[in-house]
């Protein structure tokens, strides 16, 4: 098959340290390279891919000195994708909903994951208007805001087997592993570790956004708690040695988390999992298997406290069962079948569920000549409220 993997400029694939959604694109494209498809991956000038790489920007969008505006950036990406339609069988996105209007105004099969929160009230009357989109939640929880959308399946992440290697020996502190922002509640990590008596090291990045809730609110943290140390960002290759050192990771969220890949990589180290029960945790965390799931910091003590009867070859076996890459790979190859299955019908007169939406509206709706990529670039950029620049 002929797949297009679209991701975000903000990362490379796969990020040099901290990024989800890049390096879920990573692990999918190649696996699907691994598996004999023929894969072209739209994403910033320093990825890295075994897949044919087309790049719209030489460096991603956060490592740039120069911090330019994402959006024309994006715009531009989106353009030359579609302007090079007929190329592929599918098309996948992973850029959220910005390329809705251009993939309504040319019909071709195409897809997107959506990997943030959906419970924000602004993004109602979009896929309200957008509703006949093909999307994948990347957790059932995930789905819960959004009503009469069109989902075509839900996919857990997966990680390749080999990633990491699993670490059967506990060690001897606790690891919080990712952003340090209100929602991921390092703060209360660091007050599980204290009450628990438990050394905690912290990996994790800091965003512009949120460098006044850091210096604020956690650096005060950090200073009068002498056993919670901060190591700042971390690379892929940093990550084995830290998770699977630990004898747990916390995951005190206080959001609907859509995932949480940090949790499925402590697994692969073979590394339990305390996580409070938010967003997709309970569809990740078995209690008593791979971690356990919590609600208050009282009972994520009690957790720390009974972290040793967790089998950490269980939790590996449990990463393998349920976490690969290989499997992500394969749900995803039969989600496209789903789509270009529905878009042949369509064409054949013979979905009637999709005929009967409005006129006009439906992606399945009859196909319409397929714009120029500086039509739909300056379409995206009007509809943004960009000005042209001359």
């Amino acid at each position: 098959m002929r797949i297009a993997q679209v991701a975000p400029l903000y990362e490379s694939v796969p990020p040099k340290t901290y990024g989800g959604t890049e390096r879920v694109v990573s692990c999918l494209t190649e696996e699907l390279v691994r598996q004999g498809h023929e894969v072209t991956l739209f994403a910033s000038g320093d990825s890295i891919t075994n897949a044919a790489l087309i790049s719209t920007v030489d460096c991603s969008l956060r490592l740039n000195p120069e911090k330019p505006d994402p959006a024309p950036l994006h715009a531009v990406q989106l353009g030359q994708v579609q302007s090079r339609l007929t190329d592929f069988d599918i098309i996948h996105y992973h850029n959220d909903y910005l390329h809705f209007p251009m993939s309504r105004a040319n019909h071709h099969a195409q897809l997107t994951t959506l990997h943030g929160r959906l419970d924000l009230p602004e993004l109602i009357p979009l896929y309200e208007e957008y509703s006949e989109m093909p999307l994948i939640s990347i957790s059932h929880s995930q789905r819960a805001p959004l009503s009469g959308v069109n989902w075509v399946s839900t996919i857990h992440h997966g990680l390749p087997e080999g990633l990491f290697n699993p670490v059967y020996t506990p060690g001897k502190y606790l690891a919080f592993l990712g952003r340090i922002s209100p929602e991921k509640r390092v703060d209360r990590a660091i007050e599980i570790a204290r009450r628990a008596g438990i050394p905690l090291k912290i990996a994790a990045k800091v965003d512009k956004a949120d460098e006044v809730y850091y210096q604020q609110k956690i650096v005060p943290l950090l200073k009068a708690s002498p056993f919670a140390e901060y190591i700042g960002e971390i690379n892929e290759t940093q990550k084995q040695d830290f998770l699977g050192g630990a004898m747990g990771l916390l995951f005190p969220i206080d959001w609907p988390e859509p995932f949480g890949l940090v949790m499925i990589e402590a697994m692969a180290c073979g590394t339990p999992v305390i996580a409070y029960r938010r967003g997709s945790v309970p569809e990740v965390i078995e209690p008593g298997v791979n971690g356990f799931c919590v609600s208050s910091i009282d009972e994520a003590v009690q957790a720390v406290g009974a972290i040793d009867t967790i089998s950490r070859q269980t939790c590996r076996q449990e990463f393998l069962r349920r976490f690969t890459a290989y499997r992500m790979a394969r749900n995803y190859v039969e989600a496209y079948g789903r789509v270009r299955s529905e878009i042949r019908e369509s064409r054949d007169g013979r979905n009637t569920t999709q005929s009967a939406r409005p006129a006009g509206r439906g992606y399945y709706s009859s196909p319409q000549p397929i714009l120029r990529a500086s039509e739909l670039v300056s379409q995206y950029a009007a509809a943004a409220g960009f000005k042209t620049v001359r």
